[in-house]
């Protein structure tokens, strides 16, 4: 294919910066047929490309190869520099020449994951931290030396019960002594191995569903034959109350406070809130966009009046690149960083002790226990499936059917008087 590319509009991060936003991206000719485009969006730009076979009448395929660095700098895998953007560019360019044939060679599990979170990326822009981790700390390890054709029913269904079964090791702090693991033959314990192994097994499915798609005589009843534990997958209930978040916020180490004050106003994840940048907030808008999600998908999160003093407090002097959240020393918080911090913070205020994700469900119980529809709390969370949200928070909201329930079965006069009442609501 054709030298690479230097044009002077696009090559350069600040040349970039001076585009301005369009609808169509800006295209330059690689090679004929294959193009290499910038998209200037109103937050973003992000990297796209698009070929057509020479002397085809059809018209072209697209893809979206990842975010440019404009703002960022470049990690080489959702987010690009342009000479990264060329690579991939001409990479897939390649594969489009092929007819989407595959290489020849073996093919294996490894090879199936690697093209799942390449399409995933370039469908959705970015893969999500979660799916990373299951593919290249779960599945690689354990299958990636398989190859796809050699799969058995037996080798996917031992590896989706021995992930089932296996405990979950207690984490420690740093140098201290070694706890035990949780007891793998307790009943909740399993069920949450149960569930996670269901989700490991998605991630693999999809990815050799996509492999068996483009390739010819891969054993499909080797992974679809294999099910999934029933009955595992239950809406978690774990919601504080409003005394209970003052409490855990007080008793949160100084430096740490602002991120659980975001999470219990935002329902932003501990994911989401560590990446934030003051840029990400809109004074007029009243919103801190989150572009880190679980789900690759950008959404902004709502803020009130205290939301906007909390946020205006953390952005105060700070650069639009620099994070909003902090350690002590200036840099960011790392991933599982917030789990200790968590349960000393519990053990402080006396609550029982639960994690981080759960101030997320305590601020769509909030809005639940309002009144405030379902739609807008799935809309604030960023479920992609309304249903989720009602699986979680439906039974906290006001209702016309518990109204009704409530008021068809009393007068039964069976329950003895007593003195107790219940403390004033919270």
């Amino acid at each position: 294919m054709g030298r690479a590319v230097r044009d002077a509009k696009i090559d350069r991060r600040d040349a970039r910066l001076r585009l301005s936003p369009a609808k169509e991206p800006y295209w330059r000719l690689i090679s004929e047929g294959a193009h290499l485009g910038y998209y200037r969006g109103q937050r973003v730009g992000k990297w796209v490309a698009r070929f057509k076979a020479p002397g085809s009448t059809g018209g072209y395929a697209k893809t979206t190869l990842g975010e440019a660095d404009d703002i960022r700098d470049a990690d080489g895998e959702t987010i690009l520099s342009f000479k990264q953007a060329d690579e991939t560019a001409r990479q897939w360019f390649a594969e489009k020449a092929r007819g989407d044939r595959p290489a020849a060679g073996p093919f294996t599990v490894s090879d199936a994951l690697d093209h799942y979170t390449a399409a995933f990326k370039a469908r959705a822009g970015a893969i999500p931290s979660d799916m990373k981790s299951r593919v290249d700390e779960i599945i690689k390890p354990a299958l990636g030396h398989h190859e796809v054709a050699s799969l058995t029913q037996k080798i996917v269904g031992d590896w989706h019960n021995a992930r089932a079964s296996s405990p979950a090791k207690l984490r420690t702090r740093k140098g201290a002594e070694k706890q035990n693991e949780r007891p793998a033959d307790d009943k909740e314990a399993l069920r949450k191995r149960r569930a996670t192994a269901n989700r490991d097994l998605t991630v693999l499915k999809a990815a050799l569903n996509l492999a068996a798609a483009t390739r010819d005589g891969l054993p499909i009843a080797a992974w679809s034959k294999v099910r999934p534990f029933k009955g595992v997958d239950v809406a978690k209930r774990r919601y504080l109350t409003d005394d209970e978040a003052r409490r855990l916020v007080n008793a949160s180490e100084p430096e740490f406070r602002p991120i659980v004050r975001a999470a219990l106003l935002t329902g932003g994840r501990y994911g989401e809130l560590r990446h934030a940048q003051v840029k990400d907030y809109d004074r007029q808008s009243r919103t801190v966009y989150l572009t880190e999600t679980k789900n690759a998908d950008p959404r902004p999160a709502y803020l009130d009046a205290e939301g906007v003093e909390m946020i205006e407090a953390s952005v105060a002097g700070k650069m639009p690149l620099d994070l909003i959240f902090l350690r002590p020393d200036g840099a960011q918080w790392k991933r599982s960083q917030q789990l200790r911090r968590m349960n000393d913070a519990f053990d402080r205020a006396k609550i029982d002790r639960t994690t981080f994700h759960d101030l997320r469900r305590t601020y769509g119980a909030r809005l639940a226990r309002a009144g405030v529809p379902m739609a807008v709390i799935a809309e604030a969370l960023g479920h992609k499936d309304e249903r989720i949200t009602r699986k979680h928070y439906a039974h906290l909201a006001p209702s016309y059917v518990s109204e009704t329930v409530r008021a068809a079965i009393s007068g039964l006069g069976i329950a003895e008087s007593s003195n107790v009442r219940p403390l004033a609501a919270q």
